[in-house]
């Protein structure tokens, strides 16, 4: 076995300690990193979202279910890839939670076959569902730089709206327009058009 774990990290949240122990023994003995929970709540308050990880969790448990927190996460949009652990008459029930967007759902006992080839899934979501969440965030924060007016400029230039067209409709001077499209450029980092839209419209843009 590897002493290096695996990139990204397994939330296991389960409030029998039995499974979770077996869970961790399964995942551990793979070379993955695992961290576990005993309720949803204690992992809502430890939940770090900047983290590569992948979540495990009963669909059944006391206090806050595990529809609860797939739930709370949703409200919160992370990007964390949920798989639930259930027994046998709760699989309609996980179905539908794939409906809301859980990868996928695992019996107990564990196959662990399955096991490792589910986690392998999702953390290769997790990847690519985690750069795209911190593109989000940087560009949110890129946009909330400007001011009222810059991003009334913004709008427009996005809508593909000219200079005197901008001028016109907000009741100021070409000057003016071309100082605070200046401005706007230099607070989104952007050289071209094409890089202002790129940020303005995200996944959006047009692919020029």
């Amino acid at each position: 076995m590897s002493l290096i774990p695996k990139k990204g990290t397994i939330y296991v949240v389960d409030d029998d300690e039995a499974v979770r122990d077996s869970l961790q023994w399964l995942l551990e003995g793979n070379d993955y990193l695992v961290r576990g929970f005993d309720s949803a709540e204690v992992f809502l308050s430890r939940y770090d979202p900047r983290e590569v990880a992948c979540l495990l969790v009963d669909i059944r448990m006391d206090g806050m279910s595990g529809l609860e927190l797939q739930d709370r996460l949703l409200e919160r949009k992370s990007p964390l890839p949920i798989a639930f652990i259930t027994g046998h008459g709760d699989v309609p029930m996980a179905v539908s939670t794939m409906k809301k967007g859980a990868l996928d759902f695992i019996q107990k006992p564990f196959d662990e076959k399955s096991l490792i080839g589910l986690v392998e899934r999702m953390l290769e979501n997790a990847a690519h569902a985690f750069a795209e969440h911190q593109l989000a965030a940087n560009r949110e924060a890129m946009l909330a730089r400007l001011t009222g007016r810059e991003a009334q400029l913004l709008e427009r230039i996005v809508a593909g709206r000219l200079n005197k067209q901008i001028a016109d409709d907000l009741g100021i001077s070409i000057k003016t327009v071309e100082a605070h499209r200046a401005s706007i450029m230099e607070k989104l980092n952007a050289n071209t058009v094409a890089d202002l839209l790129k940020i303005a419209l995200g996944q959006n843009a047009p692919k020029l």
